[in-house]
């Protein structure tokens, strides 16, 4: 396949992750973000993954999911809000490759639920109004449903587990960013949210009591029925397992703070709740669903009443290293025991069918296989490869990366997918897209190295498939202010390492150490596996290099004039002039140049996106509604992220803040230069030194 690239103004077609060199003998790969030799099928899919992470002209990727109304990303174009439960398993698993402004679209979605956290005065959607530091199930600007939405809400807890998630992405986004600024706005909120969660340990035993709903699929879980019908708490597994999770990292958020005294609080509540899960583990060493007050277990496999098993806590538990080695593969054999859990190469939620829901299972939506119950989530099955990769199950792994792209191909990235994980859930709409399905590519990526972030170090875990000989990543793994490029030679257990050409003394067999204060600004970190030797090797690439914008007069920009209602093509050319501008005052590393930046690319993904249908390279989707649906989804994105950087240079304006000034005299700076004006009008805006980098 082939991108279109741009230099110098020139448009030059780039070949793009398809090329295996050796085919016949399978033994090496070249794509625009993996390089490697062996395993070249399994390469190839590392490489997709990471294309779908940005603008790509083949298949749906992140950005699609761009939407101005809050400068951030959506679920989805059927779905107009900002999901916890949703959002879990790719947000994890893809925050370590989020570069601006992909992170700043991020950060502005995870804002809907912080900026409006249960305080107990707020009424949020159906006038709830929820305890101090709850969080919600989802969020968009003035709205938002501290309860899951769906089902009987009458009987609906506040958003427990949700909240926990939510403690997750905040605090893992806050220890790959190292902001002080942003350590400070943030770490207030993840304080009070999980005081609020404390406040439901019960001390006896240290399990978390949660009523109805209150676990990340909600609502399967109906919590305790009581003998007269009624529902009350039980001890839901899932909370100990995601709360575990969440003060891991609170724990190392609060050190890089500078707050000794509160890591170690949240040290000491965290071990008691690990203390509770033997409360939760069946002999056979999994986690059982619930546990009701009177002693009765909710998904012990095999039983004659609630005899199913319940997936999601027992692949978090080992995707967030809750358990240990030994228990992880205990909980693994017994999945792969249960063969109808993944029917499809993908985990559903439990096997076989609920018999505690708080409604028959007969209704469709209810039914197993459909939806909550049984039915197949994405943001899980991002936690189910991770699982893989700690384990070794490279073949799962693959498997379910395969499974995928068989929506993938058809632009039918949907969720939930229905009928066990083999149809999606919207069938009507020309294509789909849900950002739940970017969950299994970025787990694909993320579990090559696992990438464990403290508040002093980042350490990588080599995972690397063994029939997998070389392995280069071309694309930077976000450190703070730093960025990382990891390859790896040979298989087998950690040998040595080098640092930008020199020997590295922070590893062991398994693992390899980044301290914050000894890794460079820009690192290539070469790997050596099972004894193989680095001094055979050639350099391997550190950093794409910047799109050159063509000049405003150039046809490039007249990318959309087709498009209904027509993107005028300066306006595209502004945002060009405008980058350009940018880098050159030394803010090319910016949110601001880098969100113009994209809306370069973009038009030039499109533009590649043409040449190759014109030349028979991508195939057209079979149905022609389809086909256009899938086009214009190209334009709209487009469209939307040049709306939302205007939009923010709009709000620039009158801003006291002398960087915001700045960028906003080059933006406005910009604009004369499409239009043939003499840029001097703004020279004195724009004439200070540029600051350091």
């Amino acid at each position: 396949m082939r991108e279109q690239g741009i230099h110098g103004g020139v448009i030059t077609l780039l070949i793009l992750g398809g090329l295996v060199h050796g085919a016949a003998a399978g033994q090496a790969f070249s794509g625009k973000y993996f390089q490697g030799e062996g395993d070249t099928a399994y390469l190839q899919l590392l490489d997709i993954a990471r294309r779908m992470l940005g603008p790509d002209p083949e298949f749906q990727h992140v950005p699609m999911l761009y939407t101005p109304a809050w400068n951030g990303l959506v679920e989805g174009p059927t779905w107009g809000a900002w999901w916890i439960q949703n959002s879990y398993g790719p947000t994890y698993c893809a925050l370590p490759f989020y570069e601006e402004p992909l992170m700043t679209f991020l950060q502005n979605a995870q804002d809907l639920w912080f900026d409006q956290m249960g305080d107990g005065t707020r009424a949020g959607a159906h006038g709830w109004v929820a305890p101090d530091g709850c969080l919600c199930d989802c969020a968009s600007p003035g709205w938002v449903m501290y309860k899951q939405g769906d089902g009987r809400i009458d009987l609906h807890d506040w958003g427990l587990e949700f909240t926990a998630a939510g403690i997750v992405m905040q605090a893992e986004l806050l220890l790959i960013r190292r902001d002080p600024e942003a350590v400070g706005r943030y770490l207030p909120m993840l304080e009070r949210a999980a005081e609020f969660i404390w406040t439901r340990r019960d001390p006896k035993n240290n399990l978390f009591l949660a009523g109805p709903a209150a676990n990340l699929l909600a609502p399967s879980y109906a919590g305790w029925q009581r003998p007269d019908g009624t529902y009350d708490m039980a001890y839901l597994a899932g909370l100990s397992i995601t709360c575990i999770a969440a003060l891991d990292r609170l724990i190392e958020v609060e050190k890089m703070a500078g707050h000794p005294d509160k890591a170690a609080m949240f040290a000491e509540r965290r071990d008691k709740v690990r203390s509770g899960l033997a409360h939760i583990t069946t002999d056979e060493g999994y986690f059982i669903k619930s546990l009701d007050p009177d002693g009765t277990k909710h998904g012990v496999y095999g039983a004659a009443k609630h005899g199913y098993f319940e997936s999601s806590p027992n692949h978090d538990a080992i995707a967030f290293n809750v358990v240990d080695d030994a228990q992880a593969r205990r909980i693994y054999d017994k999945i792969v025991s249960i063969p109808l859990l993944r029917r499809h190469h993908v985990i559903i939620a439990n096997e076989p069918g609920l018999d505690d829901m708080y409604v028959p299972g007969d209704d469709w939506l209810w039914q197993h296989g459909t939806w909550v119950n049984g039915g197949h989530w994405s943001t899980c099955e991002a936690r189910m490869v991770m699982a893989y990769y700690r384990l070794g199950k490279y073949e799962d792994a693959r498997k379910s990366m395969e499974h995928m792209l068989g929506f993938a191909r058809q632009f039918r990235m949907d969720n939930p997918l229905v009928e066990f994980g083999s149809k999606v859930y919207q069938p009507k709409e020309p294509v789909n897209l849900c950002y739940d399905s970017f969950g299994p590519p970025a787990a694909l990526l993320r579990g090559l190295f696992e990438y464990h972030y403290h508040s002093q170090d980042l350490t990588l875990f080599p995972r690397v498939p063994p029939a997998i000989t070389r392995l280069e990543q071309h694309f930077p793994v976000i450190f703070g202010n730093k960025r990382l490029y990891v390859a790896t030679l040979g298989a087998g257990p950690v040998t040595a390492v080098r640092v930008n050409g020199r020997n590295w003394s922070h590893f062991d067999a398994a693992s390899v150490r980044l301290p914050f204060a000894e890794t460079p600004d820009s690192a290539r970190v070469f790997i050596a596996l099972g004894g193989a030797d680095l001094d055979q090797t050639a350099p391997f690439h550190t950093r794409d290099s910047a799109p050159d914008p063509p000049p405003p007069e150039d046809s490039f920009w007249n990318v959309l004039a087709a498009a209904e209602p027509a993107l005028p093509p300066l306006d595209l050319a502004r945002v060009g002039a405008f980058y350009a501008a940018m880098q050159a005052a030394g803010l090319g590393e910016t949110y601001e140049a880098r969100h113009a930046r994209i809306i370069v690319e973009y038009a030039a993904t499109i533009h590649a996106r043409r040449a190759m249908f014109t030349a028979g390279a991508l195939a057209p989707l079979p149905d022609p509604v389809s086909q256009a649906a899938a086009d214009r989804s190209y334009e709209d994105t487009l469209s939307k992220l040049v709306a939302g950087l205007t939009q923010g240079m709009e709000g620039y304006a009158g801003s006291d803040d002398a960087v915001k000034q700045r960028i906003r005299a080059l933006w406005e700076a910009a604009a004369l230069t499409v239009s043939g004006e003499p840029a001097g009008k703004v020279s004195s805006l724009t004439s200070d030194a540029a600051p350091d980098e």
